[in-house]
């Protein structure tokens, strides 16, 4: 709930507005009863018709002030609740875009999701119901009390008395309803990493005709949410129908206990008409705080789940030393006995419950100097992408150091570290955008550098066989692209800002040796001031490289130019004899 009033404090004026408003029109709404009595016990047995229609007009001055400030409140607490909203889901999109690697893994995508749009919302409706419930029910019901007292003590000792086993109803059952909301809140999480797998993977369900175990292990998640649910809402609706019970008895009670005082004298026949309309609002102000209890319950539980990402500490809150490592030499990229397990780092993250896995690098050691280049190679899922991974600092090694110009990349100021780079990932994006907008990106480079980078990368040929050239519009993932078509955009979008430093991650794994060839020609001759990592499963893309390093099960089994490698790593010479083989044959 902190996170709920730390957001309504950024709008305390409005919000206090609001619910001033929203005090005013309750208190008016008290009042009509009250005018009402009035009317029926001492104007009308007077006989004065200029004071029953000046008392109907002040009854009816009071219902319509009433309505007014009532609409008025609820249509700025909406606008505050929405204005709050939008500024939580900025704040959580943009933490989670400065999550490390391993924070987003432990969170995990489907939880980040969830959190953005199902949460939110729930905080959204606290923060609204915080301005208008939160007032209107307190204030019917201890008014409405208040008054009652006010009018006939003895009458109103029954609402007094039903209140406080009213009350500790709700606050007990409200307790245990925001551990189970929570539980809720986790299979939710699941149900949307299952739709996403779907929807991310349809070509293969749709390939393999799995659309029926895809529906079976869909309907399993939602089974499952589904009790969750029904079990918080069961425990949750628990005090209303003894609420309703309690009422109905007082109810009861009034209208019998205040008809013999009428007729004992004790009290005027516009009494017991005002009390019923005062016992409606009174049970309305409880229903009211029941509501609110449901509300808050479930809002308690998502506020927490956003506030552990927003108070996650990221890059650009911490900058943590460098654990003493300097780099020796004067290479410009340079690897110390690195070694690094996924999930050794967040095993105490929320949501992340599995435990550290065996390691992906294993005292890995290398350096390259500025303009040179380096190719790795070697088997899937040996540990080529990690080394970027910790490059770029989306992990923090486990152990020893990483450095890019003399300096551990832990010490850098991410976009200061980031700016450097130009990146074709393995599983890059492809966004719904022009080609122009994807290659470009939001840099603002001249059309001259964004038609060097299509060249370079060899895009030029298909983009000019488009109507629309770079300004064709790319459908979401580039579906209406093929896959080379993609890969050469995505090294287009790498090279166009002409970076220190250029990974090219298995970023020609669908296009011809031809086309390749060619690419990395251009690459080597408009792009020579850039130190190029390349990963590839082909000899051919990494054999003219400065530096090979052949990996096997994280470790690094080879390190050296590639007459170097021919000589004294055998894995190599394996790969180049089958290889090349193949392709001479």
């Amino acid at each position: 709930m902190k996170l709920i009033f730390r957001y309504l404090g950024r709008y305390k004026t409005a919000v206090a507005l609001a619910i001033f408003i929203k005090l005013l029109g309750t208190l008016s709404e008290l009042t009509i009863p009250y005018i009402f009595e009035h009317i029926v016990d001492d104007v009308v047995p007077s006989g004065d018709l200029p004071q029953v229609i000046l008392w109907g007009l002040a009854m009816f001055a009071a219902a319509i002030l009433c309505r007014q400030l009532n609409v008025t409140a609820n249509r700025k607490a909406v606008d505050n609740a929405h204005r709050i909203s939008y500024e939580l889901r900025q704040a959580l999109f943009a933490k989670t875009a400065n999550l490390s690697g391993a924070q987003f893994d432990a969170f995990g995508l489907p939880s980040l999701i969830s959190r953005m749009t199902s949460d939110s919302y729930n905080v959204q409706s606290a923060a609204q119901q915080f301005q208008t419930l939160c007032v209107r029910a307190p204030i019917m019901l201890f008014g409405g009390v208040i008054v009652s007292l006010i009018m006939d003590a003895p009458l109103a000792m029954i609402l007094v008395v039903m209140l406080p086993f009213l009350i500790a109803i709700i606050l007990f059952v409200s307790s245990r309803g925001i551990p189970l909301y929570r539980t809720v809140q986790g299979k939710l999480d699941t149900i949307v990493r299952v739709m996403r797998e779907n929807i991310t993977g349809i070509r293969v369900v749709k390939a393999l005709s799995k659309e029926d175990y895809e529906k079976r292990r869909f309907a399993s998640a939602n089974d499952d949410m589904t009790r969750s649910d029904i079990k918080a809402s069961s425990i949750m609706a628990i005090p209303g129908p003894f609420m309703q019970l309690c009422l109905n008895t007082g109810l009861t009670l009034v209208v019998l206990i205040g008809a013999g005082r009428v007729n004992n004298g004790l009290m005027k026949p516009g009494v017991i008409l005002a009390f019923l309309t005062y016992f409606n609002m009174i049970a309305m102000g409880v229903m009211g705080l029941n509501r609110i209890f449901m509300s808050l319950s479930k809002a308690s539980a998502s506020a927490d789940r956003i506030d552990a990402v927003l108070q996650t500490e990221t890059d650009d809150d911490i900058l943590p030393e460098a654990q003493g490592l300097v780099p020796s030499g004067d290479e410009f990229i340079r690897f110390e006995h690195v070694s690094f397990s996924y999930g050794e780092d967040s095993g105490e993250r929320e949501g992340f419950h599995g435990e550290a896995r065996e390691k992906a690098l294993e005292d890995i050691s290398f350096a390259i100097r500025r303009g040179e280049s380096l190719g790795i190679i070697g088997p899937t899922g040996c540990g080529k992408s990690t080394i970027v991974n910790l490059l770029m600092h989306f992990y923090d090694a486990g152990s020893g150091g990483v450095f890019v110009d003399g300096k551990d990349v832990r010490t850098y100021e991410k976009d200061a570290l980031r700016r450097r780079f130009g990146a074709a990932f393995q599983n890059d994006m492809i966004f719904q955008d022009t080609l122009r907008e994807n290659v470009d990106f939001g840099r603002a480079l001249s059309e001259t550098a964004l038609r060097q980078a299509v060249e370079d990368a060899m895009a030029a040929e298909f983009v000019d066989s488009l109507p629309e050239g770079l300004d064709f519009q790319a459908a979401i993932k580039g579906a209406n692209l093929s896959g080379g078509q993609k890969q050469r955009l995505m090294v287009a979008r790498a090279l166009a800002a002409d970076p220190e430093i250029l990974i090219l991650d298995d970023a020609s794994s669908a296009l011809d040796y031809k086309t390749d060839a060619a690419m990395r020609k251009a690459i080597a001759e408009n792009h020579k001031d850039s130190t190029l990592i390349m990963i590839a499963q082909r000899v051919s893309s990494v054999m003219n490289m400065t530096k090979i390093l052949v990996m096997d099960n994280g470790r690094c089994i080879g390190y050296g130019s590639h007459e170097e490698l021919l000589r004294s790593c055998p894995a190599y010479r394996e790969i180049y004899e089958i290889q090349m083989g193949w392709a001479a044959g």
